[in-house]
């Protein structure tokens, strides 16, 4: 699957939680919820996936974990929050950065129509 296929679906299934629940409940009730979307719709899925900072050729543990993680493939982070701070991007890349991924989705759930909370990021230097 392609990562325009794969976030188009992904999209979708956030859609289907955002219309159910709506706006104002917790980053974590948003993520169980997609969570269980995209299983059932048929993808591999890694909650809270730990992500290592590798520096001088050590592993580090640094408390980094992924919101979600799409068919090996795309990052999702879920937030829930009245505006995306300038941080929520950097994060995303940060995680692309050190997956080595090209694309990710930040999806804020605390907007009336969730098309306004979404953002597709593109790390071009993979």
């Amino acid at each position: 699957m392609t990562d325009n296929q794969l976030t188009e679906k992904i999209i979708g299934c956030a859609i289907k939680v955002h219309r159910a629940l709506g706006p104002g409940l917790l980053e974590s009730s948003y993520q169980e919820c997609l969570y269980y979307e995209l299983v059932k719709s048929g993808l591999y899925v890694e909650k809270e996936k730990p992500m290592p900072l590798i520096y001088d050729g050590v592993v580090l543990e640094c408390g980094y974990r992924i919101d979600l993680f799409v068919e090996k493939q795309i990052i999702v982070e879920i937030k829930a929050v009245t505006e995306l701070p300038p941080i929520a991007l950097a994060q995303v890349l940060t995680y692309m950065k050190l997956a080595k991924k090209s694309v990710g989705l930040i999806i804020n759930f605390n907007v009336s129509l969730l098309t306004d909370g979404l953002k597709r990021v593109v790390n071009k230097y993979v």
